[in-house]
């Protein structure tokens, strides 16, 4: 089985196997990740790290010059709404679904 195979299987232009291998990626390095920002006293759990997975994604995409069709969706000045909507979203989620701080009122 090739890449190109597995980019083939889509919902509309975006290929499934892309984001599949995001969340995967992103599911088993969240540990990972949540220990080395604790290092600086940032607090981040599993649940997080894959609200944050897609704008992180985006992030490095709008860096690289990278134009791919959410990216491209979500750039653009007249529409996008949908795309837009998605990571605005997800970044709410993050906030919501943050650490309790043990001791807080």
């Amino acid at each position: 089985m090739t890449i190109t195979l597995l980019r083939s299987f889509r919902i509309g232009q975006f290929a499934i196997f892309d984001f599949a291998v995001s969340y995967i990626v992103m599911y088993f390095f969240a540990p990972v990740l949540s220990k080395l920002f604790s290092l600086i006293g940032i607090y981040i759990n599993r649940e997080q790290w894959l609200w944050l997975t897609m704008p992180i994604a985006l992030l490095v995409h709008i860096l690289a010059g990278s134009q791919t069709p959410f990216t491209q969706m979500f750039l653009s000045l007249h529409g996008g709404i949908v795309a837009k909507t998605i990571i605005i979203v997800m970044l709410v989620m993050v906030y919501i679904r943050r650490p309790k701080q043990h001791g807080s009122i």
